[in-house]
């Protein structure tokens, strides 16, 4: 496992678990970032993510990529 943050742009891969804060898992939980769910990553920024999650361009912080395992 590893942080979202680190994957490569373009590989699609599987949630593996979603960490932090009680209120920054569920904001997460929210957006679509469940455990088996996938996710693309799109392109980066300065760390700052945008992603593919159940067919939704997301943007997501470094901070939450960190609590993001694939």
């Amino acid at each position: 496992m590893m942080p979202l943050a680190f994957a490569d742009p373009g590989t699609e891969l599987v949630i593996k678990r979603v960490g932090g804060r009680p209120e920054m898992k569920k904001h997460l939980e929210d957006l679509g970032f469940v455990t088996g769910g996938r996710v693309t990553i799109v392109s980066e920024m300065a760390g700052n993510l945008i992603v593919n999650v159940k067919e939704t361009r997301i943007a997501v912080s470094k901070e939450m990529a960190q609590k993001i395992l694939v």
